[in-house]
């Protein structure tokens, strides 16, 4: 029963997998019916050697035999142009394929919720997008459809051998059932190696990701010689996945030669005992049958690799597609896309969790008007960057509720809502590029001119100037060449330039030196000048001028006013965290 579900299961992704295909369907038909026309063009060639022997070499027929030999030679390069147009064909559509796939991955991925992203790794991802799509396209390009052709031709070739000499055709095919005997076992064993290769792959692709991105790490402590031993270890079982593998291929492929020797060997005995007696087998059939058997021990001994192929094309569909079957998306339903928003922000009774057993925030209820700067503070853990995450609609609330400019954000269409809030966050990220397709992120919308009057009012257009080629300095990955302050204040630029009706500041100066903390907060001071906007920060030096300031404690609000307000009360937890800082800054 459960090889029958895994049949059905098998042919339900086969048709998945097919149904990609769709917008080729002329390509996909194409391909369909070379594989069934190539099959007698093949058997056509030995039938007419054989024919030329027989009617034209024995009775000394020169305009015929030159007659045959063109005809021969016509059919072989008719043959040759169909196989062109066959291969060329199932590739291009695979790859075809392919590409829409993966730009459907990439998309679907791109709308999934950060919870996926809590609770993948990033590799996972990675090798959904292109090395399990790569896997597909082995799907038509070496399996399905040239499954279909060698079984055709198979047909074919049996066909014209009973035709020819049914007798002879027995007895070549007695050594048929080793021959499928050792082609099971070969597709068994190899599917088994092929999987330990592909899992042996991953740990040593993950292996190797971990180390270099921790290398910093690896040698402040001197581990390269720990490392480097684990790597063997992950290496030798690597090689040795690979060497299973190969050890079959080595065993197959000589035993098959050695089962095909064995039947034309059976052939040419029969055969030529056959030929001696009147009425027996032709010399002309005698020389087509070595053809024949290799067109038809051909086919078997590649279906058995080809059906692996299937198979592994298959495996790879799985996982591709229980991605694409995620739903840990955000629901898009609104509608409102707001050209301009007022930046009135309200927090109503609203609670989260990003599990269902403990809530982060909690009954949290708090009211910013338009132009209002509201500074968050708080422990780590107690809830400040998820109030982040959840005004963005990075992750949905389970009670209460969220309104910009008195409107459900729910209401409003998603990438209209973030298209208005900007979002500076600690950790800044910077692409591979020029600076300014960093600021601009490549928005044909967003010129040279805009850019550079942002990093001027920002700040940051004498240091970006300095650098060699100026806003088409190549920044490295994830801005490796750029100190943390100047990552900052590009990552400033870039959400000026955007022009945000709500700007939010996620401990933008937490980890930067006296000097650029001064520079940063010129830039910040610019960033929220008549926008509405919320300040999460450790330096309490940075929010003093805040409208108000709410300290959050274990998901609940544990005081909220201005900062004159909050230092007046006795014992208060925001007086209590301002005198430790700024004690501390008078002792350093």
């Amino acid at each position: 029963m459960a090889e029958i579900d895994k049949n059905k299961f098998d042919y339900y992704l086969l048709r998945r997998v097919i149904r990609l295909a769709k917008p080729y369907r002329t390509v996909f038909l194409t391909a369909g019916i070379l594989a069934v026309v190539l099959a007698p063009i093949a058997i056509l060639r030995p039938y007419l050697i054989q024919v030329m022997i027989d009617e034209y070499v024995f009775p000394g027929d020169l305009k015929g035999l030159t007659y045959m030999a063109f005809m021969i030679l016509g059919v072989l390069v008719l043959e040759v142009l169909l196989r062109y147009v066959f291969i060329y064909s199932t590739s291009w559509l695979g790859q075809s394929v392919i590409r829409d796939l993966r730009v459907r991955v990439f998309q679907h991925i791109t709308s999934l919720r950060l919870k996926y992203f809590d609770h993948t790794a990033i590799g996972t991802s990675t090798t959904r997008t292109i090395n399990d799509i790569e896997t597909i396209n082995t799907v038509f390009s070496q399996g399905m459809i040239t499954i279909i052709a060698d079984l055709f031709t198979l047909v074919a070739v049996l066909g014209i051998m009973f035709f020819t000499s049914w007798k002879l055709t027995l007895i070549c095919l007695t050594t048929m059932p080793f021959l499928m005997v050792a082609s099971y076992i070969f597709k068994e064993k190899v599917k088994a190696s092929f999987q330990v290769v592909r899992s042996q792959i991953s740990k040593m692709n993950a292996f190797l990701q971990e180390r270099i991105s921790g290398m910093r790490i690896v040698q402040i402590f001197n581990a390269e010689q720990q490392e480097m031993n684990k790597f063997k270890v992950i290496n030798r079982e690597y090689t040795k996945a690979n060497l299973n593998s190969i050890l079959y291929y080595a065993t197959f492929y000589p035993v098959v030669e050695l089962i095909s020797a064995a039947s034309l060997g059976l052939m040419v005995w029969w055969g030529a005992r056959d030929a001696l007696h009147a009425g027996g087998i032709t010399l002309g059939a005698l020389v087509a049958f070595p053809i024949y058997l290799n067109m038809l021990f051909r086919p078997i001994q590649m279906l058995a690799d080809k059906f692996n192929t299937l198979q592994m094309g298959l495996v790879a569909a799985e996982r591709v597609f229980n991605l694409l079957d995620r739903k840990d998306m955000i629901e898009n339903k609104g509608t409102i896309i707001p050209e301009k928003l007022q930046g009135e922000v309200e927090f109503d009774q609203v609670y989260f969790a990003y599990n269902a057993r403990e809530y982060v925030l909690k009954n949290l209820s708090f009211h910013i008007k338009p132009g209002e700067t509201l500074a968050i503070v708080g422990s780590t853990g107690s809830g400040k960057s998820t109030i982040i995450n959840i005004l963005n609609r990075f992750y949905e609330i389970q009670k209460g509720a969220i309104r910009i400019d008195g409107v459900n954000i729910e209401e409003y269409e998603l990438l209209g809502l973030r298209k208005r809030i900007a979002l500076v966050l600690q950790d800044v990220f910077l692409f591979s590029g020029s600076v300014l397709e960093n600021i601009n992120l490549r928005n044909k919308e967003i010129s040279r001119e805009k850019v550079i009057e942002a990093a001027k009012m920002i700040g940051a257009h004498e240091f970006i100037e300095k650098l060699p080629g100026g806003y088409d300095y190549e920044v490295m990955e994830r801005g490796a060449t750029l100190s943390m302050g100047q990552r900052q204040l590009i990552s400033f630029v870039r959400a000026l330039v955007f022009d945000p009706d709500i700007l939010i500041l996620d401990e933008a100066t937490s980890s930067v030196d006296p000097e650029t903390e001064s520079v940063i907060q010129h830039a910040i001071e610019t960033l929220i000048e008549k926008r509405t906007s919320i300040i999460i920060a450790h330096r309490l030096s940075t929010i003093r001028h805040a409208t108000n300031i709410l300290v959050l404690s274990k998901g609940e609000i544990q005081e909220y006013g201005s900062h004159d307000e909050l230092l007046q009360q006795e014992d208060g937890h925001y007086k209590e965290l301002y005198e430790m800082q700024f004690l501390q800054m008078a002792e350093e």
